[in-house]
């Protein structure tokens, strides 16, 4: 298969996949929002700070060394589930032992034992990890979004079991456990992988090599994205906690559907077309244009209808979660321009570059934070925006650097999503202006006119504005839908 094709299908499943999984994600998280408190969901996140990080160290990066390696043996496969297996054992006789101090630290006993369950994952990890990377290494991405998606539903099913009957925070740490074994069993099962123990380090030297680049730049982007909650868990509350992570999660929702599944297979095509540039340029302008058009309305939308989406979807205890909601959502299109330029970086054994820039962005992350503590959680949000275009600006002058490309290019390739985006604010903008009262009473209706309006004038526009660089994908959604012939010139 051509590797247009390829790269094409791949992107199809993981967008199906990460569809899926938003949407369940979605659905299950209402429930849970109903059942527990943002107190529950701020201890979670507060425990995730500590876990998340040593998971980067866990892996080692290793994986996607293998993925992006030219070639790979058994033997290969076996270095790194013996390394990651022993760091996982590691990791997990340390947050065991550290677990009380952790749980001084917040003043909560209950954090001693919802850490030392919660750290098991570390030793399923490795299990998880090999046989993933040789599904995405044969970019097969089909069985990863069936693994992924029941791993969800298994999850999220007894996370909602156990919320029902009053468990509180526990539903989460244990359905979270559960949807790492699940996950281990269909990977294992789909690749055919079985694990095996080699100490020939000098042989995955390479690949430890690039591993720990990938391990570092991971650690620093977590802190990154994590530094917000931990300060705010420390000054504000763990409540403060949950709302901004509940605001922040869907802000970032259109990131998790279309982006990050482009970037997974963009970074494969990119890997294998290293050594070609003019490929690589081609496939990242074009990724690029068509995410930004594809991903940038959702971005809108969330905007426009902040205040009632939190209101009907959770409920008035989360109210205070819109106005951060709706100011996250402007750094959306600037999280698609860091990502994909990440792929570039990552594929083309560049991370070193990136790994400055996210130490950069963390010390801004922080300060950011500090400073605007004062503003209460919108203040925290505008200066997150602030810094989500620093770094979409820097990530890409290093891809670009790497592909000789211009900052012209950049642009040419967004011109197409800010045209597009720019009549639908225009539009949503006057309804929202002079929409009957009867209509504005009701958060459903609101939202229902609002989607319905919005969708629509964005649909027709993309398929019939006068765009050149839309004109192959305008026709195979026309032919798709069968607006016009596949025999059409």
């Amino acid at each position: 298969m051509p590797l247009g094709d390829k790269i094409r299908r791949g992107a199809m499943w993981l967008f199906v996949g990460n569809t899926g999984s938003q949407v369940l994600t979605f659905a299950f998280g209402i429930v849970l929002a109903r059942l527990l408190t943002p107190e529950d969901f701020g201890m979670l996140v507060t425990i995730q700070v500590f876990t998340g990080l040593a998971g980067f160290v866990a892996g080692g990066g290793m994986g996607q060394a293998l993925i992006r390696a030219s070639t790979t043996s058994k033997q290969d496969y076996d270095i790194v589930f013996t390394l990651q297996l022993a760091i996982g054992c590691a990791i997990y006789a340390g947050f065991y032992a550290a677990a009380p101090w952790i749980a001084a630290w917040y003043d909560t006993p209950l954090y001693a034992n919802l850490l030392r369950v919660a750290a098991l994952s570390f030793v399923i990890r490795p299990f998880v990890n090999l046989p993933g990377s040789i599904l995405h290494r044969d970019m097969r991405f089909k069985a990863l979004t069936v693994v992924r998606v029941a791993t969800l539903i298994i999850s999220s099913t007894i996370s909602i079991g156990m919320a029902y009957r009053g468990q509180g925070v526990w539903s989460l740490i244990v359905g979270g456990m559960a949807g790492s074994i699940c996950s281990m069993a269909l990977l294992v099962r789909l690749s055919e992988w079985r694990p095996g123990f080699s100490l020939d380090i000098a042989r995955g030297r390479n690949i430890a090599r690039y591993g720990a680049l990938v391990s570092i730049n991971d650690v620093v982007t977590y802190l990154r994205n994590q530094a917000t909650n931990f300060i705010l868990g420390r000054t504000l509350g763990v409540t403060q906690v949950g709302l901004f992570n509940k605001a922040d999660n869907l802000a970032r929702m259109p990131h998790g559907v279309v982006t990050r599944a482009v970037y997974q297979v963009l970074f494969r095509a990119l890997a294998k077309e290293q050594d070609n540039p003019d490929m690589s340029r081609y496939l990242f302008f074009r990724s690029l244009s068509l995410v930004a058009v594809y991903v940038t309305p959702l971005y809108v939308g969330i905007y426009w209808t902040a205040v009632p989406l939190i209101a009907l979807l959770y409920g008035a205890k989360w109210a205070d979660a819109a106005a951060p909601l709706a100011i996250l959502a402007l750094a959306g299109p600037f999280m698609t321009i860091a990502n994909l330029s990440g792929a570039v970086l990552a594929a083309r054994n560049e991370l070193g570059h990136e790994l400055k820039v996210q130490f950069i962005v963390l010390a801004l992350t922080i300060v950011a934070t500090l400073s605007s503590l004062p503003y209460g959680l919108s203040g925290i949000a505008v200066a997150l925006v602030l810094v989500s275009i620093y770094n979409a600006l820097h990530m890409y002058a290093l891809a670009a650097r790497s592909l000789h490309a211009r900052w012209k290019q950049l642009a040419t390739s967004m011109l197409p999503a800010i045209a597009l985006n720019a009549i639908l604010a225009s539009v949503l903008y006057l309804l929202d202006r002079y929409i009957p009262a009867a209509l504005r009473d009701s958060d459903f209706r609101y939202l229902g006119m609002m989607a319905a309006t919005g969708g629509l004038t964005y649909t027709l526009c993309f398929l019939y504005s006068p765009i050149a660089a839309l004109g192959a994908e305008q026709r195979r959604w026309k032919q798709r839908l069968r607006l016009e012939s596949r025999t059409a010139p």
